[in-house]
């Protein structure tokens, strides 16, 4: 039975995901589901923000995205939450802003360095925030931002694998700022008992 070019795209998703962040150390692969996967979880060492229960702005260093890859991928962009606590202007309880740079060509590794700029405060949005308060965070301290300056994105991987693949394999199918000083952050709960996770995860999840 041929694949269809949705497959097709899922598998080499999967390949240039594993490949590219098979050895970097601030974005893991730490849950998938399905086969080629259409779920997936990753963890991220990255200084980000969050708020408290008593409502002060602190740092943690560990955060959870869950990404799901639905029916209308890649036409439609994939749909991305937090399963960690952030305080951004473009994510919320349930999703993150992707739509104003998403394209059906764009590889899901290079959307995933994104969102982890995003974290960092590297990258954002004040102008259609999902979180106000966070937009006029962000406003009034830009000395205090990014929050965390690296590199996010792992060193060019060799040899490429959509070189490889050829370059329509990825077409549509149809300076350092100041820290900021916080006390440091509680860890991060378990991607895999997170009682804001879906049930879907609990039988398909596959932690790595």
């Amino acid at each position: 039975m041929p694949i269809s070019p949705r497959v097709r795209r899922l598998k080499l998703d999967h390949e240039l995901l594993t490949q590219r962040f098979a050895a970097w150390p601030l974005i893991k692969i730490t849950g998938t589901a399905g086969m080629p996967p259409e779920m997936y979880r990753f963890t991220y060492s990255l200084r980000g923000l969050y708020v408290s229960n008593s409502g002060d702005i602190l740092e943690r260093t560990e955060h959870v995205l869950e990404v799901n890859l639905s029916l209308g991928y890649p036409r439609r962009p994939p749909h991305c939450r937090m399963l960690t606590p952030v305080f951004h202007p473009n994510f919320d309880a349930t999703s993150v802003c992707i739509g104003d740079f998403w394209a059906a060509s764009e590889g899901l590794d290079d959307l995933i360095i994104r969102v982890g700029r995003m974290i960092a405060y590297q990258e954002f949005n004040t102008k259609s925030p999902l979180n106000g308060l966070a937009a006029k965070w962000a406003a009034q301290h830009p000395q205090l931002l990014p929050v965390d300056p690296r590199e996010v994105a792992p060193p060019s991987i060799t040899p490429d694998i959509a070189a490889t693949n050829g370059a329509a394999a990825l077409t549509p199918v149809e300076g350092p700022a100041a820290a900021v000083e916080a006390a440091p952050a509680p860890p991060a709960p378990s991607p895999a008992s997170d009682p804001g996770s879906d049930d879907a995860w609990s039988a398909k999840i596959v932690i790595s």
